[in-house]
C-alpha cells in the first residue's frame, strides 16, 4: 500500500459552463514535496462547507488509486488524481478492504484512523461536468473515505501506508455505506453500527435517531 499522490486546495469561486459561480475547496492540485499533516487538516487545504467536510473527524479524504483505472475504462476519460476531491490517493486500498476504525501509518510518523465513508455530493459533477457521475459514484460505492489524524507529522507522495490496527474487521466501508443507507429498513444493523465509537459522531447520532 502506498501514498501515490497528495492533493490540496483552497476555497475558490469557479465559473461553471452555465455561467453560474461555484464556491468550494473541492478542486485540488497535487503537491510535490513534504506536506504537514495537522490534527484537523493538511497544510494548504481548506473546506467551504465545514458541516460535512474537514474538522477533527474528517481531516483527510482518501481515495483508491485503482479506481482511476476503472473510471478511465468506463468513461473513456483520463482523470488526474484528485478529481474526486481527495487529499490522499492510495494504492492497494479500497472500500472493500478498508474498515471503519482502521489505523494506518503513513511513513514513519503520521497515524490516521478511518472515521466514515464519504457520501458523494453534486460537487463531483460540478467539478468534472460528467453527466450522472454523482449517481455512478454512489452506485459503485467508489466514494472514498474520511480519516481523523491520531498523530501529526509530515508526509510525501511515495510513502508506504501500513495497517497498524483493525478493531472492526466486520465493518468494511462498503458495509458501513449499506447499513447507513438502509438504516430505516434494517434498524438492527444500523444500531450495531451506531455503537462503533470510531464512527464520526454525527453519523452515530443520525443512526441512533433513525432506530429510535
Amino acid at each position: 500500500m502506498r501514498l501515490v499522490s497528495i492533493q490540496v486546495g483552497e476555497v475558490r469561486t469557479h465559473i461553471l459552463p452555465s455561467g453560474e459561480t461555484w464556491t468550494s475547496g473541492y478542486v485540488k492540485s497535487p503537491v510535490l514535496g513534504p506536506v504537514a499533516v495537522g490534527s484537523t487538516s493538511i497544510s494548504g487545504d481548506a473546506q467551504h462547507n465545514k458541516k460535512v467536510h474537514g474538522g477533527a473527524h474528517r481531516a483527510i479524504l482518501a481515495y483508491s488509486a485503482e479506481h482511476y483505472e476503472r473510471w478511465q475504462q468506463e468513461l473513456a476519460v483520463a482523470l488526474p488524481y484528485g478529481s474526486f476531491g481527495e487529499n490522499f490517493t492510495i494504492s492497494g486500498l479500497d472500500e472493500d478492504s478498508v474498515c471503519l476504525g482502521d489505523i494506518y501509518a503513513v511513513g514513519d510518523t503520521v497515524r490516521v484512523q478511518v472515521s466514515q465513508p464519504r457520501k458523494p455530493c453534486n460537487q463531483i459533477y460540478l467539478h468534472l461536468q460528467i453527466e450522472g457521475i454523482q449517481q455512478r459514484v454512489d452506485e459503485t460505492l467508489r466514494t472514498g473515505w474520511y480519516m481523523r489524524v491520531l498523530q501529526t507529522g509530515e508526509v510525501v507522495a511515495g510513502m508506504t501506508v501500513t495497517l497498524v490496527d483493525r478493531p472492526h474487521p466486520e465493518w468494511p466501508i462498503m458495509r458501513v455505506h449499506q447499513a447507513y443507507d438502509h438504516r430505516r429498513t434494517d434498524p438492527a444493523t444500523a444500531l450495531a453500527l451506531a455503537e462503533v465509537e470510531a464512527l464520526e459522531p454525527g453519523w452515530r447520532q443520525r443512526l441512533m435517531k433513525s432506530t429510535s
